[in-house]
Formats: C-alpha cells, structure tokens, sequence
C-alpha cells in the first residue's frame, strides 16, 4: 500500500490508516485539527460525538494559549492587564483558548513500514482580543498498529514574549464505563469554586485503580508520573506526555460509556495562579508529545 492510498484529506476531514489496516484516525482541519475518531488495533477509542455540536464538547480539541478556564477572562502580564473574550458565559470566564476553532492545513505526510504521519499547521497572524500575540502551532499526529502520538510544537513568531499553557481534550469510549478504571499516581488534587475557578490544591492520595462507577468528575490532579492507565473490559489504554509540568483532568460528560482524560500542563486559572504557567521567548519554540497505547485486554 502507498501513501496516498493510507492517507485521505477530503475537504475537513483527513483519514489516516496504519500500514497494517488495523488502526484508523479522522482528523478534523477545520475544528482545530482535532482527532474525532480514533481505532487501535480494531479497538474503538475514540468516536465522534456526532450530533452534539463540536463547539459544545471541544472533543479532543488543542488547548492553546490556555488550557481550561481563565477567571472573567482577565489576566496580567509583564505589568499589562488584557482583557480575554469569555466564551464560557454560564460563569463569565474565558475557556479553551483559542486555536480550538482555527483551521489547520495539512503540510507533510510520510509514510514507513510501520507507521503513518501527517503533520498540519495553523499560522496566527491577526492579534486576538486579550492575547495580541504572533505564533504558529504545528501538530504531527503519527499512527501505528498499537499506538498515536500527537506532537505539539508551538513557535513565538513575536517581537515579545507571551504566556501560555497547552492541554489536550480527548473523549474515550468503553464499552462498559461503569466496569473501567483509571491508574495514575497523584499526591495532589486541586479544589474549584462554584465557576471552575482554582481555590486551592489539596494534599490527596487517591487508592488505585480508581473507580469510575457512580461518580461524576471533574477533577484535576497533580501528576508524580508521564503515565495514566485507562482500563476497560475491552483494552488498557496508556495515555502518555512528555511535559515537565503535569496536570491530570478528568470530566464525565452526561453521555453515556464516555470520558474526557485531559493531559495539561496548567490548571484552572494559570494565568493568574501562575501553577503550570510558561512564558515563550521570541523566536523560541516548545515541544509537548502526547501518546496513547493500547493493550488487548481480550
């Protein structure tokens, strides 16, 4: 098989398949380059969820310059105050970022005996409201047999240094979530007010695995590890990152067998509390991988 016959891009959506046919990807241009549906080893780990509007969920949308929530969208910065857009109306904060939105253009794709890659970009060139800064964010998604990874690349392409976090916001399938678990290693767990606001962080230790049955979540963790274990009756999934700052969210939505694991490297509000806050140089870049491997459980 060749390359074009593995990679497909038809209009927003882009299909990348393994050279091995078992694992698939769809991957949405338009809505921030992000992954929609995602197959591993004939394992569904991600689906779309279609019709819930992708602007409602952020499924699985690249949360940039800031992950979460920023308090009533206002922040400062080198002595300046800026004033953020709050497109979280129900607690008048700013939420997500911005590039969720954007639309990304396929630049390379490559090809070798156990792998497929494909690598997009979005160029900001206008000064958004509240974060008046130049970047470009480069995300190279590669897919094997067993496994996806998302490198993350962001460039300053400013005459100043800006702030940011970055997370990710993926929604898993299980096929039972009641009869899934979670393994990570936390010693920390931050506490939100009544607008998802960072208050505090608490001393925690949660016992593991960590069940999910009966719970609602959404919870942020402080990691000790780069490694979290989503175990369901059908595979274990690895859910991997390369960040030195590692924070952990986890959210279940009112749809059923799904769950939102957010790797981030800041919390709610970082751009106030500073926790996981970093600032890029200009003409400096940063580099974050993201993977996810599966393990048949059956």
């Amino acid at each position: 098989m060749n390359l074009q016959t593995l990679l497909i891009e038809d209009n927003n959506c882009l299909e990348l398949t393994d050279p091995s046919g078992t694992s698939k990807a769809s991957i949405y241009l338009n809505d921030g380059g992000s992954l929609q549906n995602l197959v591993l080893n004939n394992c569904t780990v991600i689906k779309s969820l279609h019709p819930k509007p992708y602007r409602d969920s952020y499924a699985s949308a690249i949360l940039f310059p800031f992950a979460n929530r920023i308090k009533d969208g206002v922040y400062i910065f080198n002595n300046k105050t800026y004033q953020l857009h709050c497109n979280d109306k129900d607690n008048s904060n700013a939420m997500h970022g911005f590039v969720a939105l954007k639309a990304f253009k396929l630049i390379d794709s490559e090809l070798t005996q156990h792998a497929i890659s494909a690598t997009l970009v979005y160029n900001e060139t206008q000064r958004e409201q509240g974060f008046p800064f130049l970047y470009s964010i480069v995300l190279k998604y590669t897919l094997t047999q067993d496994s996806l990874s998302l490198k993350v690349t962001i460039v300053n392409n400013d005459k100043d240094a800006f702030p940011y976090t970055i997370g990710w916001h993926p929604y898993f399938n299980s096929s039972n979530l009641e009869k899934s678990t979670l393994t990570f290693d936390s010693t920390q767990k931050f506490i939100f007010d009544d607008r998802m606001i960072t208050s505090k962080v608490k001393e925690h230790k949660e016992s593991m695995p960590f069940t999910i049955k009966d719970k609602f979540l959404d919870d942020c963790y402080t990691l000790k590890t780069n490694t979290v274990l989503f175990n369901t009756p059908d595979f274990e999934l690895a859910l991997q990152s390369t960040s030195q700052n590692k924070f952990f969210q986890i959210y279940t939505p009112p749809i059923a067998n799904t769950i939102a694991l957010e790797p981030c490297t800041g919390v709610s509000d970082s751009f106030n509390n500073g926790i996981g806050l970093q600032v890029l140089a200009p003409n400096e870049q940063s580099d974050d991988i993201w993977s996810l491997t599966i393990h048949d459980t059956n």
